[in-house]
This record gives C-alpha cells, sequence and structure tokens, in this order.
C-alpha cells in the first residue's frame, strides 16, 4: 500500500472501526443510515372494463365465475342486471360501468352468448351479503404497495367508487371501493 493509501485509509470512517462517544456528537446527516425495512405488496385481483384496467383487493374476492344465465328482476335498481344461482345461492348481478359511468345502460344478459367469451363474473364479499360484478375480461393477480397508492383524480365527476391508484411496470390499475361500487 502507498503512503498516500495509508493515509487516506486512517482518514476515512470504517463501519467496523471503534470510535467511542465521538459518532454520538456527529451531527444526525452524517450518521450511516439504518435500514428500512421494506413494505410486503398487498395482492389485487386486476380485470377490465371497457378497455380499463381495474382491481381489488384480493380478500375481497370470493370466487370468479363463467357468465351463467341470469334471472330478469324487474323494477331493480339501474345497475343490477338480475340473479344468479351459485350453487342454490341466490346472488344480485351488478353492472358496475353504469355507476363507474363507463356505460349509460345496464346490458341485457340473459346467458353467457349475450357477452364476450372472456366476460366473467366476479363473486365478491360484501358486508350486506356477497354479489356478483360483470367485468369484460380478469387480467391476474398484481402486487401494489398500499404506500405507494395515488389518490383519485377529481375529475367533476362523482368518483366515490374509486379508492385510488396504483401503478406497477408502467401500468396502471384503478382501485375499486367495492362497496360504493355496489350502492
Amino acid at each position: 500500500m502507498s503512503h498516500f493509501a495509508e493515509l487516506l485509509d486512517r482518514f476515512f470512517y470504517r463501519p467496523d472501526e471503534d470510535v467511542g462517544s465521538f459518532l454520538e456528537q456527529a451531527p444526525v446527516g452524517d450518521r450511516i443510515a439504518q435500514p428500512v425495512a421494506e413494505e410486503a405488496p398487498e395482492e389485487f385481483l386486476a380485470f377490465v372494463l371497457e378497455g380499463e384496467t381495474y382491481s381489488v383487493p384480493i380478500g375481497a374476492v370470493r370466487e370468479i365465475l363463467k357468465v351463467t344465465d341470469v334471472t330478469e328482476l324487474p323494477r331493480a335498481q339501474k345497475n343490477i342486471i338480475g340473479l344468479i344461482n351459485v350453487r342454490g345461492e341466490m346472488l344480485p348481478l351488478y353492472d358496475v360501468k353504469v355507476r363507474l359511468r363507463l356505460a349509460s345502460t345496464t346490458p341485457l344478459v340473459r346467458t353467457g352468448k349475450d357477452v364476450g367469451r372472456a366476460a366473467r363474473i366476479l363473486l365478491l364479499k360484501d358486508l350486506e351479503g356477497d354479489a356478483g360484478v360483470l367485468v369484460d375480461r380478469v387480467e391476474g393477480v398484481v402486487k401494489l404497495q398500499l404506500s405507494r397508492l395515488e389518490e383519485a383524480p377529481g375529475l367533476g365527476i362523482d368518483r366515490s367508487a374509486i379508492a385510488g391508484l396504483g401503478r406497477r411496470d408502467g401500468q396502471m390499475y384503478i382501485l375499486l371501493d367495492v362497496e360504493q361500487a355496489l350502492s
């Protein structure tokens, strides 16, 4: 080792070096940063509605079904397509596109032939009872960090059914507030 390298080695602080209370007196900015525990990402189920990618927490999803026969429900709310039979349990089937203002009317769906081949029903858990939501296509599970979620922008319309926005690998995911979307 050259004389100059030896001087430099003695000059610079090494983490394994015993400095006593000297380091405690140093300004906070000069201290070595302690590793921060990395946030574990949460899983969301991503799906497509009218070309936009939405997602819901994976814990809110009971199951994913192919579109089955739908029983019409007279005088139902504007966003209810009808009732579906899931292993003997009659559940409402919603069209959240109307709530999100992606469509002006609820589609007439009586069988799986009335929708595209990729269309699915997401059975979502809700405090008032489980319900189905008709989606154009299921994308899959995506992991998003909750601390990196963005607030939904005010677009001049009621977007209370939007919980926020998430991004991953250049893709934007619109987080759906399940309770608001089904109201």
